[in-house]
């Protein structure tokens, strides 16, 4: 099991109290041959449904000493869940 963002659970209540249902936690994808977790490092993607709105939440803390590699790792990541869920999950894209 991947290591929790040290604000996943403040986030996910959140979520719970502004009425979302979490539907997954973490969010998997099956990709081609493999199964593709879209938690890296200390991450999570945490599944959210609302009426008819379907979301995927990254959680991230910039805590390292460089903020700005923090935020290049993190755009690389909304870049490649941008792509697998446009192809897996549309509704959340």
């Amino acid at each position: 099991m991947p290591a929790k963002d040290i604000f996943h659970d403040v986030v996910k209540k959140a979520l719970v109290q502004d009425n979302w249902v979490i539907t997954h936690d973490p969010l998997t994808l099956d990709l081609r041959d493999r199964q593709l977790h879209i938690d890296l490092g200390a991450e999570r993607l945490i599944g959210a449904q609302k009426e008819n709105q379907q979301i995927a939440v990254e959680i991230k803390s910039f805590i390292s000493s460089s903020s700005v590699f923090q935020f290049h790792l993190a755009l690389g990541q909304f870049l490649n869940y941008r792509i697998v869920l446009g192809l897996k999950q549309p509704p959340r894209f």
